[in-house]
């Protein structure tokens, strides 16, 4: 990984010197893959993913042959971009990495990276999750404090606001206060450990923290509880019944579960659509209450008010969301496509069902609530809405308005608990996933499957979208789609329906027709 890490290090910083001198960031961390894995995150200055047209700069310097070609490919797409070598700008990248012990020698390769360009400064972060990075490079350029010590302060800060803001008849008792985290043996559960003191209104156990009890990322995580849905490494019988959440090895991903039994391997699962649909019906309520339900057409807040999916999410929470009569619209899959069309609203809310997501406020929308607070405060200060705008604005501030981050995301999930008065059991009964299958298909060519409606339908090869539809009829609530992997020689193959044998029998169908087509 030290080439690829190094010429990341050189992206970052011509990433800095083209946008004047803006801090941009870069972690190294592979997320929720296995311990021996390494990758590298690269983040813009707003505190989002690199722009997505740098991408094909980036690979072509990752895959560089030789160190001449290296050169060229920096020179011709300097010269493109217009981007003056030389000193003439300043640069500054801030590093950060997760605790795999391969950490510290890749960041001195990023390092390198970043000093081959001239008047480029890296600065070490230290140990950071991935969020945190994030949530400092954008609070950097926004002028705004950016310590790491800042971000625990805003997020306990405002977590505590939130709480303060609970109506008097609602709330937790004891026993519901008790949480128990899997810190996936990662930088989240550390983290967690550090700032649970002094987060008050919660009874945080941490397991796998992270301390040397466990591998980072094996058999624990979001990733491997959403995907198994099995408990956790590192649980005890005792833990059953208790309400339960787990990051990932960087801490960008959050689920929640709840241990069926003590003598019980198996779990009831809260993944990222369950997640997005609390979130949902708490911000929903806030807005009804400042605009009043029946005042449509004359609001005292004017909200557009967004849900983005991908072709992934359990066609259950879209119809419950829509259901709700909440605007949803999809995406193809990647976070970068889903933060990207949330950026298009006053609150725009994402959440893969792997349990990475956020709920983004606009800048515009944050000004009018700041204002419409202000006023409600000199006019009745302590009425419904008051109340309603400040719990909005405590929103906008705990949850990372950069990426996915599961310790603000845990945070907010509890405040909307206590808000709300509900059990884990509440949470579940929302409504019930339709049962799904995931299948691969390996294929020559994967590139032969294009497809169209965010991912939804097949375009080519011909024919093909005609004979999904075939089987999908045949199967109550069916659904199914295909699509090329980003990143393997297959086709991936997704179906629901209402019962989970129709749903491994229409994937199975389906991946038969491709696996026909295109084998």
């Amino acid at each position: 990984m030290g080439p690829a890490v190094c010429r990341a290090g050189l992206v970052a910083a011509l990433r800095s010197v083209k946008l004047g001198g803006a801090a941009v960031g870069l972690v190294i961390t592979a997320s929720h893959n296995p311990v021996r894995d390494n990758g590298v995150k690269i983040v813009d200055a707003d505190g989002g993913m690199m722009s997505q047209d740098w991408e094909p700069f980036a690979d072509a310097l990752a895959n560089a042959p030789n160190p001449d070609a290296l050169l060229q490919i920096v020179l011709q797409f300097a010269k493109d971009e217009e981007i003056k070598l030389g000193g003439c700008h300043s640069a500054q990248v801030l590093l950060a990495r997760d605790t795999r012990p391969t950490g510290e020698y890749l960041l001195a390769a990023a390092m390198k990276g970043v000093n081959a360009v001239i008047g480029a400064v890296a600065v070490d972060m230290g140990i950071l999750t991935t969020p945190q990075l994030h949530w400092m490079v954008r609070s950097k350029n926004k002028g705004l404090r950016d310590s790491e010590m800042d971000y625990f302060s805003q997020v306990i800060g405002s977590f505590r606001c939130l709480l303060e803001l609970v109506p008097k008849d609602k709330g937790a008792d004891v026993i519901n206060n008790r949480l128990i985290v899997d810190g996936a043996n990662g930088i989240g559960g550390l983290k967690l450990e550090e700032m649970k003191e002094n987060i008050s209104g919660l009874d945080i156990h941490v397991r796998n923290s992270g301390r040397g009890e466990g591998i980072l990322n094996e058999r624990c995580g979001a990733d491997f509880v959403q995907k198994e849905k099995v408990v956790p490494l590192g649980f005890v019988p005792e833990d059953a019944t208790f309400r339960c959440a787990s990051f990932d090895g960087d801490a960008d991903r959050l689920v929640y579960f709840r241990i069926v039994s003590s003598s019980d391997s198996r779990i009831d699962l809260v993944d990222g659509d369950k997640i997005l649909s609390l979130f949902v019906l708490f911000i929903r309520e806030q807005l009804d209450i400042i605009n009043g339900k029946d005042n449509q057409g004359n609001e005292v807040l004017p909200t557009r008010f967004g849900v983005i999916q991908t072709a992934y999410a359990n066609g259950a929470s879209t119809d419950y969301l829509k259901d709700l009569g909440l605007e949803v619209v999809f995406t193809p899959t990647g976070v970068k496509y889903l933060h990207k069309k949330a950026l298009e609203y006053d609150i725009g809310i994402y959440f893969e069902a792997n349990g990475h997501g956020t709920v983004l406020f606009s800048d515009h929308f944050v000004s009018q609530l700041e204002s419409l607070t202000s006023e409600f405060s000199s006019k009745v200060a302590g009425s419904s809405q008051h109340q309603a705008a400040m719990r909005l604005l405590a929103t906008s501030q705990l949850i990372n308005q950069a990426v996915g981050d599961a310790i603000s995301g845990m945070l907010l999930v509890e405040a909307v608990l206590q808000y709300k008065g509900w059990s884990f059991q509440n949470w579940c009964d929302l409504y019930t996933d339709l049962p799904s299958r995931q299948l691969k298909v390996k294929v020559q060519d994967r590139a032969a499957i294009v497809t169209t409606d965010a991912e939804r339908r097949v375009c080519q090869p011909s024919g093909l979208q005609e004979l999904i539809d075939g089987e999908i009829a045949k199967y109550s609530h069916g659904r199914c789609f295909v699509r090329p992997s980003g990143t393997e020689d297959v086709v991936r193959v997704y179906a629901e329906a209402s019962t989970e044998e129709a749903a491994d029998s229409l994937a199975k169908q389906v991946a038969q027709h491709v696996e026909r087509i295109l084998g």
